[in-house]
């Protein structure tokens, strides 16, 4: 329970001036407005517009709140509150099994461009489901920076997990051979692989992830295949930009959005799943490795409008 609180109260501190951009603006509405009318909702749109949720998300938001509205025959803005709420989880909401890689016998492939945390994802995510009582491994695929594969290492040292790594500039696809032959012998769990994320360079990007793909495919038929884009939240509408691009040349079945607790932008968390009909799976707020966790919809918008709340 103090484990769950205490990410909490760091989303919600973390969400602190992404509150102060959207809830601050909203709460005026809210308490200035004397009916629910257009120019009501008008307002209320260009908020959520301006803190990054996009306009399809926005769009949704406010339809679901004019039928909630609508249906319980609300008439003072100040009740909208609960009900903007409410329509803000329901566009977030996660499948049911979104986090099944974790219950099978799988190959998690985490890409994203330099300087996102994406190698801090895969050493945090590696200690968390070790903790949990998985046999994990890690394979250093990111061979174009040799920063990436000491910095691996050094996660997998302190997980106290194996690492599969070859020296810098080796080819991403002949680790990724290397680890899940490994994976396999020694019957592991979960074998996470940090790759290269080059946008810049498309083609070679796609060329890359597919001869992985390839690899992982033949080597590995019966593995549960995960990939996870990890976006940078300070960036904002780049990081929607970067997931799509990444959603062209990667089959990407979930987001990890870090550094929310650096940002005004944490309304991008929203944008993005509304967007892509991608889920946010992991949100980081810290350099902990605890302050990397799934992604609660529920806590989230609780978070970001300091629903005060008992663990």
């Amino acid at each position: 329970m103090g484990e769950k609180k205490g990410f909490f109260s760091r989303l919600a501190s973390g969400l602190t001036k992404t509150r102060n951009n959207i809830v601050s603006g909203i709460e005026a509405i809210f308490s200035g407005s004397s009916n629910i009318d257009d120019d009501f909702y008008e307002e209320l749109e260009e908020i959520l517009i301006m803190a990054d949720l996009g306009i399809n998300a926005t769009t949704s938001i406010i339809e679901n709140l004019k039928a909630k509205v609508k249906e319980n025959k609300i008439k003072e803005p100040s009740e909208c509150r609960e009900l903007l709420m409410a329509s803000m989880k329901e566009q977030m909401a996660l499948p049911k099994d979104a986090y099944e890689f974790e219950n099978k016998k799988s190959v998690v492939l985490l890409i994203g461009v330099n300087g996102v945390g994406k190698t801090t994802s895969v050493g945090k995510l590696a200690g968390q489901l070790k903790d949990e009582g998985k046999k994990v491994m890690v394979a250093a695929a990111d061979t174009f920076r040799a920063a990436a594969i000491e910095q691996l290492t050094e996660w997998a040292h302190r997980a106290n997990v194996d690492i599969i790594a070859q020296k810098e500039g080796a080819d991403p696809a002949a680790v990724i051979f290397d680890a899940v032959t490994a994976a396999k012998s020694r019957n592991v769990d979960v074998l996470l692989c940090d790759t290269a994320g080059r946008l810049h360079n498309k083609k070679n990007l796609m060329e890359e992830l597919r001869k992985i793909d390839r690899v992982i495919s033949r080597e590995y038929p019966d593995a549960f295949r995960e990939t996870l884009v990890v976006l940078d939240g300070t960036t904002g509408q780049n990081a929607l930009a970067q997931a799509k691009q990444f959603s062209e040349v990667a089959d990407i079945s979930g987001i990890v959005l870090t550094k929310l607790d650096g940002t005004a932008k944490g309304g991008i968390a929203i944008a993005i799943q509304s967007e892509l009909k991608i889920p946010v799976k992991y949100i980081g707020v810290g350099e902990h490795i605890d302050d990397l966790q799934k992604f609660n919809p529920d806590d989230f918008i609780d978070a970001l409008f300091d629903h005060k709340r008992e663990a």
